[in-house]
């Protein structure tokens, strides 16, 4: 059976979450608290929104780029055993540079 596949429609933008660890390599427990960063790494994105005009306005990240998400929203898809959100571009909080 072919693995399937989502691409997001107008500005919507497919994201996995990284979940960062919980413990460093020499086994030490990190607290929750120092781990909490919501970002998550950007799988497909949608061809853009349209505006008044007809103009497409391209969005703002590209497949591949790790990005800061908002602590709530987001609408949960899964597909097969993964796990995945979509987010409107204007949602999405800025780029992570690594």
């Amino acid at each position: 059976m072919a693995s399937k596949r989502l691409i997001p429609t107008l500005n919507r933008v497919l994201v996995e979450k990284l979940v960062p660890p919980s413990k460093t390599t020499a086994g030490i427990l990190l607290p929750e608290s120092s781990t909490k960063l919501n970002s998550g790494k950007v799988v497909a994105v949608g061809p853009g929104a349209r505006d008044k005009s007809g103009n497409v306005i391209p969005v703002a990240v590209k497949e591949g780029e790790t990005v800061l998400l908002p602590e709530y929203g987001g609408t949960q898809v899964k597909l097969g055993e993964k796990e995945f959100f979509l987010y409107r571009d204007d949602d999405i909080l800025g780029i992570i540079q690594e």
